[in-house]
């Protein structure tokens, strides 16, 4: 006798433009996995009767993103530490009906500046955003005890002064300016990081080209469009970048291991993410 086909998905809203269907599907098929995984847009109002549905039919697990990776929280069972310790949850396994709630997001966001073998002793990092992406972020930066300091910049400076208070308990100099000095900090920095939508439907970024330091890093956790507007202008002026696809790839990966227990087959994932294209340079 076969057994069922399991169903995972991503929640979210927006959530049409997430590549996350394609790429989970395409390491499902290459491992010979009967699962499938699919997008359900969830806004925030129904997100405790979505919940409540996807528990009721037996979903595997899914992914969470915005605007859903802190509020949540409350209706999970279980944080494994990496949720815990990040106050957000990207990722959630379903065992019987007990939904554990994970955060891939830290290990997606910082195995890239790893594979770039950056040093992070003294460096002055601005994180543009205060929402989940960005609370794994300052969460994985925590672990690289010899960071300078870390700059948050957000419309809401309430969410900004809630990020800051985050970043200073897990031990990292953290402090918010004024949104209306980003374009001074960001030339001031030396990794700059685009945890905010602006860049989703191809918006201009509000740190200009002339802005940007040749030496800094520029790294954008949007995937889609590959090239946003802010690393176009990074690459302009010939800044080291780090393309949100990355993240993507990365965070994806420990996710297909949480759910499977089996390691991912990367290749495959980014072969379906670029098709015969392949990856930017």
């Amino acid at each position: 006798m076969s057994s069922p086909i399991k169903t995972y998905c991503i929640i979210g809203d927006p959530v049409q433009h997430s590549l996350s269907p394609i790429m989970q599907n395409s390491a499902f098929s290459a491992l010979g996995i009967k699962s499938s995984y699919i997008s359900f847009r969830v806004p925030p109002r129904e997100l405790k009767t979505s919940i409540e549905s996807l528990k009721s039919i037996g979903i595997a697990g899914f992914n969470v993103t915005i605007p859903h990776k802190i509020s949540i929280l409350p209706y999970l069972d279980v944080l494994d530490n990496t949720a815990s310790k990040s106050n957000a949850v990207n990722t959630v396994k379903n065992e019987g009906g007990q939904l554990t709630g994970y955060n891939t997001d830290l290990y997606g966001f910082i195995q890239p500046l790893y594979k770039r073998n950056i040093d992070f002793k003294g460096i002055k990092v601005l994180i543009m955003g205060a929402g989940g992406a960005a609370y794994a972020i300052v969460t994985a930066l925590s672990y690289e005890k010899e960071i300078g300091e870390i700059i948050i910049v957000n419309r809401s400076t309430q969410n900004a002064s809630n990020l800051v208070q985050h970043g200073l308990k897990l031990g990292l100099n953290t402090h918010k300016d004024d949104f209306n000095n980003l374009s001074k900090l960001a030339l001031q920095s030396d990794l700059i990081v685009n945890a905010t939508s602006i860049g989703l439907n191809n918006e201009s970024s509000p740190i200009g080209r002339d802005n940007i330091n040749p030496k800094s890093i520029v790294y954008d956790i949007i995937y889609k469009p590959i090239i946003t507007d802010l690393l176009g202008k990074a690459k302009d002026v010939n800044a080291k970048v780090v393309y949100g696809y990355e993240m993507l790839l990365a965070q994806g990966a420990q996710a297909f291991k949480i759910w499977t227990g089996l390691d991912a087959p990367i290749h495959a994932m980014k072969k379906a993410l670029f098709g015969i294209f392949g990856e930017p340079q």
